[in-house]
C-alpha cells in the first residue's frame, strides 16, 4: 500500500504535457524556438554553427528525428534545398510537409534583400527568393518569433497562452537589447567592409555598413586568386576597411587578402554557437557587434 501511495504520489507530481518535439534545420531558429517555449519545445538542432547550412547531408539521423518531429522550423528561400526536401520525404511524416501547420518556414514572412530580377545559374548559387540570412536582422528576426509563437499555439493549442507570453517576454528583452546594440553600433554606420560570402547581409544593412565587394568570385564559388588580385587592386581606390568572414567559412582567403590590404579580418560568429560568446540570440548580437567595433581599433 505504501509503495502504491508513493508511485501515485509521484504520477501526480510529472506535468500533465509533453513537450513539442521541434526539428529546427539551423541553431538560430532553434534558440528562437526555445525562448518562446521554454520547457514547453524539445528542440532538435540539425546542424551547427560550424557547418555550412547549403551543405548537409540528408543521414539516417535527420530522417529518424524528423519522423518524431510535430514542428519543423527552417529558413526557407532555398537556405535548405539541397537537404530538407530529401528529409522530409523520406521521414513518413505527414503532419510536417509543406503547406502543413507541422512546417514553419522563416523566410517566407519576411521582406528579403538580393531578390535577383532574373534568376541565372550561370552567375553562382544565386537564391530565387533573396538572400536567405534573415536571422541576422534584429527586427526581422522578431517579426519571424511572433509567427512562430503563434505557430507553435496552433500545434499545441493547450499551451497556446504560455506561447504567446513567452514571445511577449522575449520581445521586451529584444527590443531593450536592441536600443542597447544600435547606441553601441553607431562607429560601424558608413564603415565599407568586405564579406568572404553573402552571411551578413542583413547584419550590414541594419548597421548602416556598405558591402563593398565579396571574395567569392559567383555565390557558392570558392575565392580564387584572380579574384582576390582583383579586389586588392581595387583596395587602392575604394578601400574597404575590414573583412568579414563566418565562423563556418575557410580562412585562407580572407587571411591572404587582409595580410596584403593591411585591414582586419574578423570571423564572426554568424549564428548561435559560432563563438564561446554567442550561445543564444543575444551573445549573437552582443559578440558579432563587439568585434566589429574591436575590429575598427
Amino acid at each position: 500500500m505504501h509503495r502504491l501511495i508513493v508511485l501515485l504520489a509521484a504520477l501526480a507530481s510529472l506535468p500533465a504535457w509533453s513537450a513539442v518535439e521541434v526539428f529546427a534545420t539551423v541553431p538560430e531558429w532553434g534558440a528562437l524556438a526555445r525562448e518562446i517555449g521554454g520547457e514547453r519545445v524539445a528542440v532538435f538542432v540539425a546542424t551547427n554553427a560550424l557547418q555550412d547550412p547549403h551543405r548537409i547531408e540528408a543521414r539516417p539521423s535527420l530522417l529518424a528525428r524528423a519522423r518524431r518531429a510535430q514542428l519543423v522550423v527552417a529558413t526557407g528561400a532555398e537556405l535548405e534545398t539541397g537537404w530538407l526536401p530529401v528529409v522530409l520525404r523520406e521521414s513518413g511524416n505527414a503532419a510536417v510537409q509543406p503547406g502543413r501547420d507541422g512546417y514553419f518556414e522563416a523566410a517566407a514572412l519576411v521582406e528579403r534583400l538580393e531578390v535577383p530580377a532574373t534568376l541565372d545559374r550561370a552567375h553562382g548559387d544565386v537564391h530565387a527568393a533573396g538572400n536567405p540570412h534573415v536571422h541576422l536582422d534584429p527586427y526581422r528576426l522578431l517579426r519571424i518569433g511572433e509567427a512562430l509563437a503563434e505557430r507553435l499555439a496552433r500545434v499545441d493549442p493547450a499551451n497556446a497562452a504560455a506561447y504567446r507570453t513567452g514571445f511577449a517576454d522575449f520581445a521586451r528583452r529584444w527590443r531593450s537589447a536592441i536600443g542597447r546594440w544600435e547606441k553601441a553600433a553607431a562607429p560601424l554606420r558608413g564603415v565599407p567592409v568586405l564579406v568572404h560570402h553573402g552571411s551578413f547581409a542583413y547584419l550590414t544593412h541594419w548597421l548602416g555598413m556598405p558591402e563593398i565587394g565579396t571574395l567569392e568570385p559567383k555565390p557558392g564559388v570558392e575565392p580564387s586568386s584572380g579574384q582576390l588580385a582583383a579586389l586588392l587592386e581595387r583596395q587602392r581606390v575604394r578601400p574597404a576597411r575590414l573583412v568579414l568572414r563566418a565562423a563556418y567559412q575557410q580562412a585562407a582567403a580572407s587571411e591572404w587578402f587582409a595580410s596584403r590590404a593591411a585591414i582586419p579580418a574578423l570571423v564572426l560568429p554568424y549564428t548561435v554557437g559560432g563563438s564561446p560568446a554567442a550561445q543564444d540570440l543575444f551573445g549573437l548580437f552582443d559578440d558579432s557587434i563587439g568585434r566589429l567595433l574591436q575590429g575598427l581599433r
